[in-house]
């Protein structure tokens, strides 16, 4: 039963994380390893050289006080120990000086271990104020949400809400804080907030203070809150992705090209040769004789409205058809159709004579007088049977 307690102390101080140095004094240009346990398995670790310094009282100024440029960043095996070489450099303010180690992400973990810059000067820590002295007695937390605008990149905002409690033996009258909001691995970006009212020794209050991020802001935030110099407190704030924004720039994508393709489009329209009726009057509107504008003709391949086609019309193949005659004499005159000019009359656009022609008989050894087909009736021996031709005829267009 006496063993309990013991142990109990024991796993509580290896869960502290500490902090150990190869050497405790070091010039410029020189390096050091720095090794930790106790620290958050695969924690991200921020190894920095720091000034104004103690292990009691910690980074006086925050990280301004620190050589941010020559720091390292190491993370930790499974077990929570790590190890990392550190170059020497001079941090921008006297010593006291010590290798600060923080946690980059997630819960807020620090320590620090003291550590002399060889050559760099040193001067006494300022004087701590014992008059009022602010400590946060609750979580931090912030409040609000998101609105539709901030869905379309306009900048998140909340309210830090904390409770504080005067330690010191003066009253604290319109204390100023500072709040800063830091991204990832960088320095954060302070702003001064003065919250108006006074709180007196042993009492509490709670204050609440705005936080604004950049328009379009998102992803992993850190919330800080500073009062005297010192960091009082940090709040982790996930900022979501502004999807407004990208469906936008999915739309212009997608509209823009179709409004410029539609307005080519019309452009074309305009300026591209008239339609089929244009083209009509421009080849000619017929056939047989009657001619186009310039006297040309209907294009061939193309129908009567000048629109291409695979085959001719009914109609054009009419107008280019020879009418048919059915008279006897309309039928002996295609023996005389080779010999046009020796003829008195003049040929139409149909292929039929206008001058008047005369019979000739077949002059075909197998045909007798009495079965020639370009006899009339008056020349035919036997009496025919009914007053109708021998042969079928063929009906021609009426």
């Amino acid at each position: 039963m006496v063993l309990l307690p013991l142990v109990a102390g024991t796993a509580s101080a290896a869960e502290k994380p500490q902090v150990k140095l190869s050497k405790s004094q070091a010039g410029t240009g020189g390096s050091l390893t720095v090794s930790g346990s106790g620290w958050r398995a695969n924690a991200l670790l921020m190894v920095l050289i720091c000034g104004r310094s103690s292990i009691d009282r910690g980074v006086i100024g925050g990280t301004n006080s620190c050589a941010n440029a020559d720091g390292r960043a190491v993370t930790t095996d499974a077990k929570g120990r790590f190890s990392k070489k550190l170059p020497v450099t001079e941090p921008p303010v006297p010593c006291p000086c010590v290798v600060h180690v923080a946690t980059v992400t997630g819960a807020k973990a620090e320590a620090d271990a003291s550590f002399l810059v060889a050559g760099h000067e040193v001067e006494p820590l300022p004087k701590e104020d014992t008059a009022g002295r602010l400590s946060v007695l609750t979580d931090t937390q912030l409040d609000g949400s998101s609105g539709l605008l901030t869905w379309f990149g306009a900048p998140p905002s909340r309210k830090l809400v904390f409770t504080v409690g005067n330690v010191g033996t003066n009253p604290v009258k319109n204390p100023v804080f500072q709040v800063g909001t830091s991204h990832g691995v960088f320095a954060p970006q302070w702003e001064e907030h003065q919250w108006r009212g006074t709180i007196g020794p042993g009492k509490k209050a709670r204050i609440t203070l705005p936080v604004e991020l950049t328009a379009g802001a998102h992803g992993d935030y850190t919330v800080a809150l500073k009062f005297g110099g010192k960091v009082l407190a940090e709040q982790p704030w996930g900022v979501g992705r502004p999807w407004g924004v990208t469906l936008f720039w999915i739309l212009v994508c997608v509209v823009v090209p179709a409004a410029l393709f539609r307005t080519g489009m019309a452009v074309v329209d305009r300026v591209r040769p008239g339609g089929p009726n244009q083209r009509a009057g421009r080849f000619g509107s017929g056939r047989g004789g009657r001619g186009g504008r310039g006297g040309r003709s209907v294009r061939p391949g193309r129908g009567a409205h000048g629109v291409r086609r695979g085959g001719l019309r009914l109609p054009d193949v009419t107008l280019r058809m020879p009418k048919l005659n059915l008279s006897p004499a309309s039928r002996d005159s295609d023996d005389d159709h080779d010999s046009a000019g020796s003829g008195s009359g003049s040929v139409s656009g149909t292929g039929t004579p206008t001058g008047a022609r005369t019979r000739t008989q077949s002059a075909l050894p197998w045909f007798t007088p009495d079965t020639d087909p370009g006899a009339t009736e008056a020349d035919q021996l036997s009496a025919p049977h009914e007053n109708t031709p021998t042969t079928p005829t063929r009906k021609g267009n009426t």
